[in-house]
């Protein structure tokens, strides 16, 4: 599918995205890190230029950032270093608003198959066509279900890759759209962020002492989990990441930031997506060697729920060498809450005031009247 990247005749110009396209497991996260560490130097020297014109010199420092650059001549990454802002023992970086967005990309794979019947009229062939609908439809049996029918079209454009360049095709010529839709998705975040999840943050944290307590790792990360799943269950807070009103419920990289902002005061070493080895968990709370937790979302959506309830948190615990954690599960709908019992009564893991370890957050917005109607 690749082979003629850098040289394509049916697309305008070259596309990361593409290598999405073929595959499912190839998803928007993996292109997002991929074009990252791409301009990476682009990042860094943007930083740095902003630091150094707008922000405290005490507040930044002399990083040494790997894979900074690709050299031509060694055929390799090599390591640059650049002045930015300091947050503990990590630099920060900053992007362009004109370069961010959400959800999935302009080009992107549930789109082209969702769009799949536009593109075999998009061959100029017409042979070609009749062998496209002619295999589409040998994988297609009586009567078949929305989700066979999407695993025809996949398998039909893994068949014929060519399908994928004329549905990137379709998006180059839509292209002055994808600017203004992820604007337009920045600016939602933005203001998420800005107007409900910092005030939430701020509210949380003038009414706890969580910060203050004397207490061991664990007793913090189940304390803060319990904070959060009050805040969104009896506090309104569920408005935040079930925003209702037809738009998406949050993500889980999202539930991820919001509940990371609440951990900013934690006097632990709180660090994010620590990969020691066996994959990265979400949160680590430490102190020292000795006294080490982790935390880990999931949505009760995910098709994986099982799998992940029973095994992840025990890799994880094992590659951080210890035996503390929790994990939060975040429900939007009443069948996310019954799937959620129906996997614990499974795998034999009930939640209880004892057991910390799998904690329920009951987002749904159904469930929650206002006091004044009850």
């Amino acid at each position: 599918m690749l082979r003629d990247f850098g040289q394509e005749t049916i697309t305008d110009s070259s596309h990361l995205e593409k290598l999405a396209l073929l595959s499912d497991r190839v998803g928007r996260d993996t292109i997002s890190d991929f074009a990252t560490n791409l301009i990476k130097h682009y990042l860094c020297t943007y930083t740095e230029e902003f630091a150094k014109k707008h922000i405290d010199a005490e507040l930044c420092d002399t990083f040494a950032v790997t894979k900074a650059v690709f050299s031509y001549a060694t055929e390799s990454w090599a390591t640059r270093q650049y002045v930015l802002p300091r947050l503990g023992k990590d630099f920060v970086l900053l992007t362009p608003i004109y370069m961010l967005t959400k959800d999935e990309t302009w080009i992107n794979r549930p789109e082209m198959l969702a769009r799949f019947n536009a593109l075999p009229d998009a061959l100029p062939d017409a042979e070609l066509r009749a062998q496209v609908n002619n295999y589409l439809e040998s994988q297609l049996g009586f009567d078949p279900t929305p989700k066979e029918v999407m695993a025809a079209r996949a398998k039909t454009v893994k068949a014929f890759p060519e399908l994928a360049d004329y549905y990137i095709a379709m998006k180059e010529d839509d292209g002055d759209r994808a600017r203004e839709v992820s604007l337009a998705k920045a600016e939602d975040t933005q203001a998420l962020l800005r107007d409900q999840v910092r005030l939430a943050i701020h509210d949380l944290q003038a009414k706890t002492n969580l910060f203050a307590q004397p207490w061991t790792s664990y007793d913090e990360a189940a304390e803060a989990v319990e904070i959060f799943k009050d805040y969104v269950e009896h506090q309104d807070g569920y408005t935040v990441i079930n925003r209702g009103a037809g738009q998406p419920f949050a993500t889980e990289r999202e539930v991820q930031g919001f509940f990371g902002l609440l951990l900013q005061r934690s006097n632990f070493d709180a660090n994010r997506e620590v990969n020691n080895g066996r994959g990265a968990v979400d949160f680590k709370l430490s102190m020292g060697a000795s006294d080490k937790s982790l935390i880990e979302f999931k949505l009760a959506k995910s098709s994986s729920l099982k799998r992940n309830v029973r095994n992840q948190l025990a890799i994880y615990e094992k590659a951080n060498k210890t035996n503390q954690s929790v994990m939060v599960v975040i429900a939007y709908t009443e069948a996310d809450m019954d799937k959620v019992d129906r996997v614990l009564r499974e795998v034999g893991t009930i939640p209880t005031a004892v057991s910390r370890s799998i904690v329920v957050i009951d987002a749904r917005a159904d469930n929650k009247p206002s006091a004044s109607t009850v």
